[in-house]
């Protein structure tokens, strides 16, 4: 990833490095920064490490992205796709929205990606599932974008509960908040 930043004359934000240090002590996070300082890269560059640093099953939950538009899913699926496919860094990742097709869904139920990006309403029919528990068993990361748009409304009150049952089925699981 390095690699792929200097290529672009770009390097590490501070912020970014202490999200990384912070998560991979395995400390929750919670990161408020202006827009263009590099959220995203914070939010998601423990969970690049970690993947491309240890040996995990191509299908299986590592990360999973909340986000509370559908267009910001598709848009951030796109945009760390771009990395990711530069530097063939060897990541599953995909949407699970409620455009969605259905054969996708139902694949992704019993093949999931290294990293799914989601949105709160997705996530809760996720969670409804019978095989939750084993669907969710080895998640690492939870990144939740734009967590001020979520505060005090009944979409983040049912983000709130499945994040509350998440935090039983995956105990270990760190979570950055991005604002």
């Amino acid at each position: 990833m390095t690699g792929w930043l200097q290529g672009r004359d770009w390097d590490y934000h501070p912020h970014q490095l202490e999200t990384l240090e912070k998560a991979q002590s395995g400390k929750d996070v919670l990161l408020f920064a202006p827009t263009g300082a590099g959220k995203t890269l914070s939010g998601f560059l423990p969970s690049i490490v970690d993947l491309t640093n240890n040996e995990y099953p191509k299908h299986q939950l590592h990360t999973l992205y909340i986000s509370p538009l559908q267009a910001l899913a598709v848009d951030v699926h796109r945009n760390l796709m771009q990395p990711i496919d530069e530097t063939d860094m060897n990541i599953s990742v995909e949407t699970r929205t409620g455009d969605t097709p259905a054969s996708k869904r139902q694949r992704q139920k019993t093949k999931p990606p290294q990293m799914l990006m989601t949105t709160p309403e997705s996530l809760a029919l996720l969670m409804s599932y019978e095989e939750a528990p084993q669907y969710f068993v080895n998640l690492r990361y939870i990144i939740i974008d734009e967590l001020h748009a979520l505060m005090h409304s009944k979409r983040g009150d049912l983000l709130s509960l499945n994040l509350a049952r998440l935090s039983t089925l995956t105990p270990k699981a760190t979570r950055i908040g991005l604002s």
